[in-house]
């Protein structure tokens, strides 16, 4: 089993996606402090005149003060309208209706206030609507016998050893905080996945690279963001 293991982003970027697509399995890592003003809560999509504008979800409790697994929305009816209001602008895109629609059952009202759970939901209506398999499971929810601290390179080998991982596959920026032998005294093939963003058609608007995957599928089918996908991926061996 190839692991990924990611903190829980909101409708984050295309190479998210390709780390999905390059693993077997994936743990949602909720179980450190929560950090404000991150990819957990918020992220870009086109500004309706030039740039890049956010896209959030605000928080009853956003503090430092909080595990990832604790965090809560503030009211989920109105993250809703306003992820939704500052999608309008891409109306002529080919597939604002299927983006829309996504959105809508990504953030719908379940009684469950959970950022965690939310963004879940998002990265599971995408692999549904890109026909990508995504076996998750929530690190709190596991019960794994974990330390309560580690520095930041130890979670992985540690948490990959609990599952049985025979791989774990990490985006090649964090690659100075892993030490390989970590892995291999454990029996663990350590990769590093590249991903180079592609360029594609905005219509009238200016194109700007690393923006939500709610960009991306706005103006792509899903077939040819799956070959984004493939064609746009790199394995590295520690």
């Amino acid at each position: 089993m190839k692991l990924g293991i990611m903190q829980p982003y909101c409708f984050p970027y295309l190479g998210h996606f390709s780390l999905i697509a390059h693993t077997d399995a994936w743990v949602v890592f909720d179980i450190t402090q929560y950090t404000p003003k991150t990819w957990m809560n918020r992220n870009r999509v086109l500004h309706p005149k030039d740039g890049w504008n956010y896209v959030s979800v605000p928080l009853a409790n956003s503090s430092i003060s909080i595990k990832t697994s604790e965090a809560q929305v503030l009211q989920l009816d109105g993250a809703r309208r306003s992820v939704l209001g500052k999608l309008t602008h891409y109306r002529r895109a080919p597939y604002y209706k299927a983006v829309e629609a996504l959105v809508q059952e990504s953030m719908a009202d379940r009684g469950d206030a959970s950022l965690v759970k939310l963004n879940v939901r998002g990265l599971e209506a995408v692999c549904r609507y890109l026909g990508l398999p995504f076996d998750y499971r929530i690190c709190s929810e596991l019960d794994l016998p974990l330390p309560d601290k580690l520095p930041p390179g130890e979670w992985a080998p540690t948490i990959s050893a609990a599952l049985g991982a025979s791989g774990y596959v990490n985006p090649i920026g964090g690659r100075e905080l892993f030490d390989p032998p970590a892995f291999a005294s454990r029996g663990i093939d350590l990769q590093f996945l590249s991903f180079d963003h592609p360029v594609y058609e905005v219509g009238a608007y200016r194109f700007e690279p690393g923006l939500s995957i709610l960009d991306v599928l706005m103006w792509n089918d899903p077939q040819r963001v799956v070959k984004m996908l493939r064609e746009g991926t790199t394995l590295v061996a520690a």
